[in-house]
């Protein structure tokens, strides 16, 4: 039987924690698909999100569209709060509640702008701050994460094309 992990209260933060943060991750990514069309799947079809994000199961908005209840494989969840909601330019939340192990704080932060090519620059930032080993952990898993992220915006972008 497998170990169920205990539900922890994070630290609350604000946007400005993407900038400050221990630990900030960030990754870009090149779509060809309009801005407002990848804002759209990020924002307003969050139910969506385990159709080309492989890390999440399931993902359903909670508080009228203000929270998110995640699911995400080996069995890891999130309770989120949306801290930023701007049409075709931004997407943030900080996760509240969590079964992750070490963390204290954290917040995501989706960036959208017009490509050089057309289409859509997405840049994705993790804002973290948790225990030292976790801290570790991430900055060794930087391009595990970089894999994953690229992955979904190949398959988001599948997704969205005419």
């Amino acid at each position: 039987m497998a170990r169920q992990l205990p539900v922890r209260q994070l630290r609350p933060v604000v946007l400005d924690f993407a900038d400050t943060a221990p630990l900030r991750l960030s990754f870009t990514a090149d779509l060809s698909v309009p801005v407002e069309r990848v804002y759209t799947a990020l924002a307003d079809e969050v139910e969506a999100w385990p159709s080309w994000f492989a890390a999440v199961t399931e993902l359903r908005p909670t508080a009228d569209g203000k929270g998110r209840e995640v699911r995400l494989k080996g069995g890891g969840f999130f309770d989120e709060t949306v801290m930023a909601a701007l049409p075709g330019e931004r997407y943030a939340y900080r996760v509240d509640r969590t079964n992750a192990p070490g963390l204290r704080a954290l917040l995501e932060d989706w960036h959208l702008a017009p490509s050089p090519a057309g289409g859509a620059r997405v840049r994705w930032t993790m804002a973290v701050d948790g225990t030292p080993a976790l801290r570790t952990v991430l900055r060794l898993g930087k391009p595990g994460l970089g894999a994953s992220f690229r992955d979904a915006m190949r398959k988001l972008e599948r997704r969205l094309r005419p």
